[in-house]
C-alpha cells in the first residue's frame, strides 16, 4: 500500500513513522520499529575499516559520529578515523546517510519506496542549513521536504485536537530544549533553543550525584583507572537513567550499586528527584513564558523528559501531554508528508485521543473549533534540481561520505542501550 515517511534524527536516537495513503481509516501515523530499543535506533554512524558506515551502538569515539543532526550548518566537520589522516565528514552528509538508511529499512519492510519523505529539523535551522540538508539528501538519492520540529508537533496535535489560536510547544528531550509558538496556519511564529539549558542527561547526572552523595567514601575511594570501576560507573549511570524514568510513574524507587564489597541500593523519592531538577525546570519554563508572552491557546509537551510530572505541573496554562511524547515529532512529520501528498482538504475532522494535564476546563476534552486549511509556510520542499552542476576546474576534488550504509550492526560488545524514550 502506498505510504509516506516521516523521519526525526534526534541527538540520542532516530525515529521513523509512516502514514498510509490508501484503504479505510484516517491514515493514522504508525511509528516504525528500526531494530533498536524503544523502536528507534541510536543516532550514531561508525566508520568501518572498509570505508562504509555502520548504524548502531557507538564504538571507538575516534571512528564514531553522534549528535550530527543538530550540527547541520556547522563549518567544523566531524573527523573520523586515526588521529592523523582521519576522514572529514560534514554534519549534513551524516544526517543524510542516516535518513537514507531509515528509508531503506522502511522500504524493505513495506516492499516499496515511500511516496514522499519529510525530515523534521531543529527550529533554529535557517535557509543555509536547509539548503545544505537538501543537497546532502539529494546526493544520497533521497528527495525530502523539511519541517521544523515544533510544526511537526503541531501537526500531530491537530490530528487529534483542533486549535483555533496559537499553540505553544515545550520540547524537552535527552540533550535539547526548545520553546516555540506555532500559529493556526502551521507557521512557526517564534522559537528559542536553549543552548545551555539542562535536559534529560543532566537529570540523569542529578540522580547520579544523589547516589554519590549517599554512598560517600564507598564510591569516592574506588580507583577510577581500574577497568572494574569504569564498568561499575557505566552501569550505575544506566541505572540512574532507569530510575529517572521510573519516577515518572512511581513515587519512590531504588538505584542498585554493585560495589566491590557487595551490592547496595540507594533509595530516591520523586519529591527528592524533583528538588534536584527544579531549578533547571524553572529556568526552562521561564524561557517558554518569554517566548509565549503574547499568549497561546494551549501548550503541547514534547520529548521524553516531558513525562516528568514536575514539567507538566510547572508549565503554565492548558497543557497537553501525549501518552508517548517522544514520538510526537516523528508522527507529525509523517502527517505533514501525507498533507503534502493528498492536500489539507482531504484531512477529516480531528478526534480526541490526547491525555490532558493541568486542564481545569472540561470543555477542552473535546475538539474546539475546526481545522482551517492554510498555506504550509514552514514546509520546505526540495529546491528544483539544477540542469547542470558546474564545478570550477581550479578547485580540488571534494571528498564525500556518499557510500553504502550498512544495516543495523552492533559496533560494540554489548547491546545498544540508547534511551528507549528519548530522554
Amino acid at each position: 500500500m502506498p505510504y509516506v515517511l516521516g523521519v526525526d534524527v534526534g541527538t540520542t536516537r532516530t525515529a521513523a513513522a509512516v502514514c498510509r495513503l490508501g484503504g479505510a481509516g484516517r491514515g493514522e501515523p504508525e511509528v516504525v520499529g528500526l531494530g533498536g530499543p524503544g523502536g528507534g535506533v541510536a543516532s550514531t554512524l561508525q566508520l568501518t575499516p572498509d570505508g562504509a558506515f555502520a548504524v548502531g551502538e557507538p564504538g571507538d569515539p575516534r571512528w564514531t559520529a553522534t549528535g550530527f543532526g543538530r550540527r547541520v550548518g556547522d563549518t567544523v566537520p566531524f573527523v573520523l578515523g586515526p588521529d592523523s589522516g582521519g576522514e572529514r565528514c560534514a554534519a549534513e552528509e551524516l544526517t543524510a546517510l542516516m535518513v537514507m538508511w531509515v528509508a531503506d529499512q522502511v522500504a524493505a519492510r513495506e516492499g516499496e519506496r515511500p511516496q514522499h519523505v519529510v525530515l523534521a529539523h531543529p527550529p533554529g535551522w535557517g535557509p543555509h542549513a536547509k539548503g545544505l540538508a537538501h543537497r546532502a539528501l539529494r546526493s544520497v538519492g533521497v528527495e525530502a521536504s523539511l519541517v521544523p520540529e515544533p510544526v511537526a508537533a503541531a501537526e500531530n496535535h491537530a490530528f487529534t485536537r483542533s486549535f483555533a489560536g496559537s499553540l505553544g510547544v515545550f520540547s524537552l528531550g535527552s540533550h535539547a530544549f526548545s520553546a516555540s509558538v506555532v500559529g493556526r496556519g502551521f507557521e512557526l511564529v517564534h522559537a528559542v533553543e536553549g543552548v545551555d539549558q539542562a535536559a534529560g542527561v543532566d537529570f540523569d547526572d542529578a540522580v547520579f550525584d544523589h547516589v554519590r552523595t549517599a554512598l560517600g567514601r564507598e564510591l569516592a575511594d574506588l580507583d577510577p583507572d581500574d577497568p572494574r570501576t569504569r564498568g561499575l560507573l557505566a552501569r550505575l549511570r544506566r541505572d540512574c537513567e532507569a530510575a529517572k524514568r521510573m519516577l515518572s510513574g512511581a513515587v519512590e524507587t531504588s538505584i542498585p550499586v554493585h560495589l566491590p564489597s557487595g551490592p547496595v541500593e540507594v533509595p530516591i523519592t520523586r519529591a527528592r528527584f524533583e528538588d534536584l531538577i527544579r531549578p533547571h525546570v524553572e529556568q526552562a519554563v521561564s524561557v517558554f513564558e518569554r517566548v509565549a508572552s503574547a499568549g497561546v491557546e494551549m501548550t503541547v509537551l514534547v520529548g521524553g523528559s516531558a513525562r516528568i510530572p514536575l514539567v507538566a505541573a510547572s508549565v503554565p496554562g492548558r497543557v497537553v501531554l501525549e501518552a508517548a511524547p517522544e514520538t510526537s515529532v516523528v508522527k507529525g512529520a509523517a502527517l505533514a508528508a501525507r498533507k503534502l501528498v493528498v492536500g489539507p482538504d482531504a484531512e477529516p475532522d480531528p478526534i480526541e485521543t490526547s491525555v490532558m494535564v493541568g486542564d481545569d476546563d472540561p470543555l477542552l476534552r473535546f475538539p474546539v473549533g475546526g481545522l482551517e486549511a492554510s498555506p504550509d509556510a514552514e514546509f520546505t520542499a526540495p529546491p528544483p534540481r539544477p540542469p547542470v552542476d558546474i564545478t570550477p576546474l581550479d578547485l580540488p576534488e571534494r571528498r564525500t561520505v556518499k557510500r553504502v550504509v550498512r544495516g543495523l550492526v552492533p559496533t560494540g560488545g554489548r547491546r545498544a542501550r540508547d534511551d528507549e524514550d528519548g530522554r
